[in-house]
């Protein structure tokens, strides 16, 4: 079988301590690497620790973004939707390691009239905690007709995401590519760039929503692969859209970046007869492994290099699809334009995340004794007969005119419970977290503003006399999945003060309050906020909400 190379990169000191600064080097002006140097990156190498090094590039990538709301067919059936300039997936972020990335992104959604915010999906904003992005926690929406800066360090390498943290907004189509170039795990010939798979339905999510906490997850339409499909099967009469085509060269190896951009779907990526090799997972380089199938939960990223189908498949075990067989893309070699008529791998449906024995980080690190017992438990209920979600028995609410950051600004002494937040206030301690749910659905859970370690994860219940911990270089993450009637157990260090999200991914569950916040270093926090621009947002949304009535319906964030 030929070869696909596939990168995967698809979650306390007293008083006011200095930022940590990475070791800064200036980097040498160079072409970056080859075809045959790929773990090379100018005077750095794959090895060089990430965490503590940094290339000091002197270069700012600037990006201008206008979200509009627009109506759009990609997949034949027309529906209204949301884009970043014009198009969905929204144009991609290039970066090197070590750049300065600074992005504008104006609200002109005069039509829905929602307000927004772009978060950096991965980016873990070393004391920049201002720029993550997320309503209620980092800042207030942005409203109509204003612009919000976010300026961020490229301390890392790799593929990620972007998108909107503002209520369903980013299963609207407010999301895009982020691309930061570095050294590679494996040599590969050429970089095909982002390949994002969602789920698709011919309502708008915000229509769905209703339908999501009264009766469950309802069962989307179709799926798509960089923002196209076709609706209906090739040999139907009626069949709509059409398929993502890629033309590839035999012999040649290529690097995709996939990013599964879900709303509620776990896929299975593969290309028919062709194997590939996974180098990464999320933004942290891996010892390359091969493979028929991926397994790419909700917010997971990668990266792979080839007349073949390529799938993405939807795990049933984890939701309901109407196309789920039909979410495919054409991989032509050559010249050629033939529909292919390769079939499908043998896989085993399940919302399983990579085999965690695969996922061996090239810089290796070792976890530190916990500092803190903390136990949150994940279940579900229902509250006026509509589902909502618990974490650490709270079903988090927050406003998203009074977000944490201002809280903070404003001197707060005690939070409401229901902005269910944890405080952290030692520099450099290490925090275990254990999540347990009794209940039969997965979760992908992701945490803003550090790479966490996953310990453990299985089903049944967790007790610490008969699970074993792995805290020898374990596989580090910004996303990873709760199996369902499980446990998973993680570890972070706290070395990034701010106001970290912790939620489930998917789309609805976030909207039904699963989520809860880290106060991390609450006495160095006030230095690093830019207390006027967070005013003035705040001010400028508390104004155009209060004049069109707008009114929050979910849990804020």
């Amino acid at each position: 079988m030929n070869r696909l190379l596939v990168l995967f990169t698809c979650l306390l000191a007293a008083g006011n301590a200095s930022p940590f600064v990475p070791d800064i080097k200036p980097r040498e002006i160079c072409d970056g690497n080859t075809a045959t140097t790929r773990t090379e990156w100018c005077d750095f190498d794959i090895n060089t620790d990430y965490y503590n090094t940094v290339p000091e590039t002197g270069v700012t990538r600037e990006y201008f973004f206008e979200l509009q709301d627009v109506t759009v067919s990609p997949d034949g059936v027309s529906r209204s939707a949301i884009a970043v300039n014009g198009s969905i997936p929204g144009p991609t972020i290039f970066a090197d390691w070590g750049d300065t990335v600074v992005v504008h992104v104006t609200n002109s959604l005069t039509t829905s009239g929602n307000g927004s915010s772009i978060h950096f999906h991965g980016i873990r904003q070393n004391f920049t905690n201002q720029n993550d992005g997320v309503v209620s926690i980092t800042q207030c929406p942005t409203a109509v007709g204003d612009t919000t800066t976010y300026t961020w360090r490229a301390t890392q390498y790799g593929s990620t995401w972007y998108h909107s943290h503002f209520a369903l907004q980013a299963w609207e189509g407010v999301f895009g590519g982020i691309i930061i170039n570095g050294p590679a795990s494996s040599n590969y010939d050429e970089d095909l760039g982002m390949v994002f798979l969602n789920d698709w339905s011919h309502q708008t999510v915000d229509e769905l929503y209703m339908t999501a906490q009264t009766s469950g997850p309802p069962t989307l339409d179709n799926g798509l692969i960089n923002g196209t499909n076709v609706f209906g099967y090739d040999d139907s009469d009626d069949q709509t859209g059409s398929r993502l085509e890629l033309s590839v060269t035999e012999g040649t190896s290529y690097r995709l970046r996939l990013v599964n951009a879900a709303i509620d779907t776990h896929f299975k990526f593969s290309v028919d007869n062709h194997t590939l090799t996974v180098i990464g997972m999320d933004l942290v380089p891996i010892e390359p492994y091969t493979t028929e199938f991926v397994s790419i939960g909700i917010a997971d990223q990668a990266t792979v290099a080839t007349d073949f189908w390529m799938r993405a498949i939807p795990q049933v075990a984890c939701s309901d699809n109407d196309s789920a067989d039909n979410i495919m893309a054409i991989v032509h070699y050559g010249d050629s334009t033939a529909t292919p008529s390769t079939t499908a791998f043998e896989y085993t449906d399940g919302c399983d995340d990579e085999d965690s024995s695969n996922l061996v980080p090239i810089v290796s690190k070792t976890v530190g004794d916990d500092s803190n017992d903390l136990l949150e438990i994940a279940t579900v209920g229902a509250v006026d007969n509509l589902f909502k979600w618990f974490l650490n028995s709270t079903t988090m609410v927050v406003d998203w005119a009074d977000p944490t950051l201002l809280q903070l600004s404003n001197n707060i002494t005690t939070f409401d419970d229901s902005d269910a937040v944890l405080e952290l206030p030692n520099a450099d301690e290490w925090v275990y977290i254990v999540i347990q749910t009794a209940f039969a659905v997965p979760h992908p859970i992701h945490l803003h503003g550090f790479d966490f370690f996953v310990l453990a994860q299985g089903t049944g219940t967790f007790s610490s006399d008969s699970v074993t911990l792995n805290t020898d270089n374990p596989p580090r993450r910004d996303t990873t999945m709760l199996p369902a009637s499980g446990y998973l157990v993680l570890a972070f260090e706290t070395d990034n003060p701010g106001a970290w999200l912790m939620h489930c991914h998917i789309g609805w569950h976030t909207s039904e309050g699963f989520a809860l916040q880290f106060v991390v270093r609450r006495d160095e926090i006030l230095d690093l906020i830019d207390s006027t621009t967070l005013e003035d947002t705040c001010s400028a949304w508390s104004s155009y909400a209060e004049e069109g009535s707008i009114e929050q319906d979910d849990s804020g964030v």
